[in-house]
């Protein structure tokens, strides 16, 4: 029997980058094969002294009154907890001098159902006909926003400038020359530090795009899924930010708590509210277990303790490491550059006039049991699709064991230079 799917159904229902890489990576890891190299995934790693503590608040709230039942037996309200979205406002008013309070803060089922619900309330078709987009400033940028529209392509983005940093590091920045805010723009977003390529947004760049986003009467929305204060998984300076008519957000997954699906959301009341009205239409309540076990360490202010203690210097450690077997592996024969680590958990590479698109590439590496992220998914939005650079690119992770990781890169150095060695070989 065949079903005929409303234009919503085949938007969600029919595919998507996102999701046929997602199905791919799932598909190999169910292989149970010994020699893959799952290098693709946003998996963040287990990281001991945290897989303690979450071991220690769950035995906690086995021995607190009513902890059990506040988990998993009741219905939040739509918004999040009373209790934790009053910690979340105290803890930055107390740490950052923020003037919010448990109004400008929502809970979500994760940071990826907090951006779904975001962009669909301010972007798409409006009351009055028209259709408003979601501002990119800078792109490459994380592949999971670009089909969460209901009503088609949300997105119109702004392909970078590009600084060589290093022989062979380099480094993106929004390019303010290209950035205009036309009247069909409803927010701008940005996520710092950025999926894919672990670029920090400066705090000169953040201030720019605030004031250009208040300017226009429009909200700058910042993704702060690996950010500082919390996860942290931050290398470079930068602060913190948020104003009246910022919406910021933050998720528990980074911490090591994916499995909860706890997105938080600060912003304005309005904003808030509306949130909390999707999610009572979408689910009643989002998960409880996530607010429950980090609660305490919210309160205590532990949360930015653990973050910046214990977590990122574990990737900060992990990514030096891999930025070195990167070195090893590709040396100087052939023309390679890294996106200067500035936090995340990955490493994005750009092979310069690569006779083989990234596409080729990631199924050449698949045949090798070795799983990267092809980068043309990342670059939506723009309208230059003769760009070479979006086919030169590949986002690695390097949240796996070390020995993982180097050999996986090993194996991505053999089939570069492969296709560069086969293309030598075509034009004899």
């Amino acid at each position: 029997m065949s079903y005929e799917f409303s234009k919503f159904g085949q938007h969600l229902g029919s595919g998507s980058g996102i999701g046929d890489l997602m199905d791919d990576l799932g598909h190999a890891l169910a292989s149970g094969s010994p020699t893959l190299k799952m290098l693709g995934g946003g998996q963040p790693a287990h990281i001991p002294a945290i897989t303690a503590v979450w071991r220690r608040r769950l035995e906690e709230l086995l021995e607190e009154p009513g902890g059990l039942e506040r988990a998993l037996t009741i219905y939040d309200p739509p918004r999040g907890n009373p209790v934790f979205l009053q910690a979340i406002a105290t803890l930055f008013c107390q740490n950052f001098g923020w003037d919010l309070g448990p109004e400008n803060i929502a809970v979500t089922s994760g940071g990826q159902t907090a951006f779904y619900f975001l962009f669909n309330l301010l972007a798409g078709e409006m009351a009055d006909g028209s259709n408003r987009k979601i501002l990119l400033p800078l792109v490459p940028e994380y592949i999971g926003y670009a089909n969460q529209g209901t009503n088609g392509n949300l997105f119109r983005a702004i392909p970078p400038l590009i600084e060589k940093t290093a022989p062979h590091e380099f480094k993106y920045h929004v390019d303010f020359d290209q950035l205009e805010v036309t009247p069909d723009i409803a927010a701008i977003c940005a996520s710092r530090p950025t999926n894919p390529t672990g670029n920090v947004l400066t705090d000169e760049e953040v201030a720019r795009l605030s004031a250009i986003a208040k300017q226009n009467g429009i909200p700058f929305i910042i993704d702060n899924a690996y950010g500082v204060p919390f996860p942290g998984i931050q290398f470079a300076d930068a602060t913190p930010y948020w104003d009246t008519h910022v919406i910021l957000t933050l998720s528990l997954s980074k911490l090591g708590l994916p499995g909860t699906r706890t997105g938080i959301v600060i912003g304005p009341p309005e904003i808030i509210r509306a949130l909390g009205s999707m999610s009572a239409i979408a689910g009643l309540s989002n998960p409880n277990i996530g607010q429950q076990i980090t609660l305490p360490l919210i309160q205590s202010g532990e949360i930015l303790r653990l973050s910046r203690d214990v977590i990122r210097p574990f990737y900060q450690d992990k990514c030096k490491l891999a930025r070195q077997a990167a070195m090893d592996a590709f040396g100087d024969d052939v023309e390679w550059f890294m996106h200067r680590s500035e936090g995340a958990l990955f490493l994005w590479f750009w092979f310069p006039g690569l006779p083989i698109t990234s596409q080729e590439l990631y199924e050449r590496l698949k045949k090798r049991e070795v799983l990267v992220i092809p980068g043309q998914h990342f670059f939506y939005g723009h309208s230059d699709a003769a760009w070479q650079h979006q086919h030169e690119c590949i986002r690695v992770s390097y949240a796996m064991d070390e020995s993982i990781v180097r050999s996986g890169l090993a194996i991505i150095a053999e089939e570069v230079r492969r296709a560069w060695s086969q293309d030598r070989a075509n034009q004899v």
